[in-house]
C-alpha cells in the first residue's frame, strides 16, 4: 500500500509562515532586477552611450544658439548633418580598428601613416593601370601587410606597442613620401572618386561603407568567439593564455584587422580628395583613440563598445563642424580635443578605481 508524502510540522509552518507573492510582490521583483541591471555592470554600456547621446544634444543646442540663422533653415541642417556624417566616415573606419586593438590591451599610433602609404600605394600609376580593383585592392593589401607587421613585432618580437606602432608610424610616413616623391598623386579613376559623391535614397554612399563596417565589427566583437577573446586577451592576458587562447596569435590577428580599416579609410579618403599624399590622414590616431576611450573603451584593455566609439567619432565630428560653422581655429579645437581626451581617462580612473569599490561598500553596508 503506497504512502502520500505528507509535510511535517516544521515544514507545514514554514509554508504558512511563507508569504504569497501576488501581482504586486511580482511587478516590484521585477523593477528591482531591471533597476539592477542599470547600476551594474550590465547596464554601464547603455548609461554611456545615454550619456554621448546627451552629450550630442548640447553640442546642438550649442550649435542653435551660436548659429541660429543657419539652424533656422531645415534645409540646411539636414545637408549639415550629412556632411556631419561624411566627415566621421574615415576617422569612424579607422576607430572600429583601434577599438579592437585597445580592447585586446593594445595601441596603435601607426593608423594614420598606414592610411598614408595605403592610399599613395594604390593611386601610383603602376596601381592606376589595373583599374579600381586593383586600387582597392592594393589599398587593402598594403593596410593588412603593415598591420600585420605590427602585429608581428609586438605579439612575436615581444616590442611595447607603444614604441612599436610610434616606429612604424615614422616609418610608414618615410615610405609614402619616398614613394610619391613627396608629391600629391592624383586619382584618375571615375569609380574610386564617385564613392564620395554618390549618393543612395539621399544619404552618401561614405556613410553606407561607414555603417558596414561598424556593423561587422559589432558583429564580430559581440557575437563571435574572436570577440570574447579579445576582451579575455585584454582584460588578462596571462589568464586567457591558461584558458587555451593563443595569444600571440590573437594580438596578431588585431592588429591585422586595424591594418585592415585603415586600408578602407584609405580609399575613401582617396575618394574625398581625389588625390592621395604621404601627409593624408594626420592625427588620425589621435581622434580616433579619443573617439574609443570617450566611447567607453578602457585604456587598459579588456572593455569597449563599438557603437560608443562610433558616437565618440560622431561626437567629435560635430564640434569640428561647430568651430567650423562658427569660425574658430583649428588650433582652439585641438586644445579642446585635448581636454576631452584627458577628462574621459580620469572619468574612467574615477569609475573603475577607488569611487567604484566605495559605492560597492557603501550599497553592501546599506544592504
Amino acid at each position: 500500500m503506497s504512502e502520500t508524502p505528507t509535510a511535517t510540522s516544521e515544514q507545514a509552518s514554514g509554508l504558512a509562515q511563507s508569504p504569497s507573492v501576488g501581482p504586486a510582490g511580482a511587478a516590484k521583483s521585477d523593477t528591482r532586477g531591471r533597476l539592477s541591471w542599470w547600476r551594474g555592470d550590465a547596464g554601464e554600456g547603455a548609461r554611456r552611450n545615454l550619456g554621448l547621446l546627451a552629450t550630442l544634444l548640447v553640442l546642438v543646442v550649442i550649435g542653435i544658439l551660436t548659429r541660429p540663422d543657419l539652424y533656422g533653415n531645415a534645409s540646411w541642417v539636414w545637408g549639415n548633418t550629412l556632411t556631419i556624417l561624411k566627415l566621421a566616415s574615415v576617422v569612424g573606419v579607422v576607430t572600429v580598428g583601434m577599438t579592437f586593438v585597445i580592447i585586446g590591451g593594445g595601441i596603435d599610433l601607426s593608423v594614420g601613416a598606414i592610411v598614408a602609404v595605403a592610399g599613395v600605394w594604390s593611386t601610383t600609376v603602376a596601381t592606376q593601370s589595373y583599374g579600381a580593383g586593383g586600387m582597392i585592392f592594393s589599398a587593402l593589401t598594403v593596410g593588412l601587410g603593415v598591420g600585420v607587421v605590427n602585429g608581428l613585432l609586438i605579439s612575436y618580437g615581444r616590442l611595447v606597442p607603444f614604441i612599436a606602432t610610434l616606429a612604424m608610424m615614422v616609418a610608414a610616413r618615410g615610405l609614402a613620401a619616398e614613394i610619391s616623391g613627396k608629391q600629391t598623386q592624383v586619382s584618375n579613376n571615375t569609380f574610386i572618386n564617385d564613392i564620395a559623391s554618390t549618393n543612395l535614397l539621399g544619404i552618401p554612399l561614405l556613410v553606407y561603407i561607414l555603417a558596414a563596417v561598424v556593423a561587422a565589427g559589432w558583429v564580430l566583437l559581440n557575437r563571435t568567439t574572436f570577440g570574447r577573446r579579445t576582451v579575455a586577451v585584454g582584460g588578462n592576458p596571462e589568464a586567457a593564455r591558461l584558458a587555451g587562447i593563443n595569444v600571440r596569435r590573437h594580438t596578431l590577428l588585431l592588429y591585422a584587422l586595424s591594418g585592415l580599416c585603415c586600408g578602407i579609410a584609405a580609399i575613401m579618403l582617396t575618394a574625398q580628395a581625389t588625390s592621395a599624399q604621404a601627409a593624408m590622414a594626420n592625427l588620425y590616431e589621435l581622434d580616433a583613440i579619443a573617439a574609443a576611450i570617450i566611447g567607453g573603451t578602457l585604456l587598459s584593455g579588456g572593455r569597449g563598445t563599438i557603437v560608443g566609439s562610433l558616437l565618440g567619432v560622431v561626437i567629435f565630428s560635430t564640434i569640428t563642424n561647430l568651430f567650423a560653422i562658427n569660425g574658430l581655429s583649428p588650433e582652439a579645437q585641438n586644445m579642446v580635443k585635448g581636454g576631452i581626451i584627458v577628462a574621459a581617462v580620469l572619468v574612467q580612473q574615477v569609475q573603475f578605481g577607488s569611487l567604484t569599490q566605495f559605492l560597492h561598500r557603501n550599497r553592501t553596508i546599506t544592504t
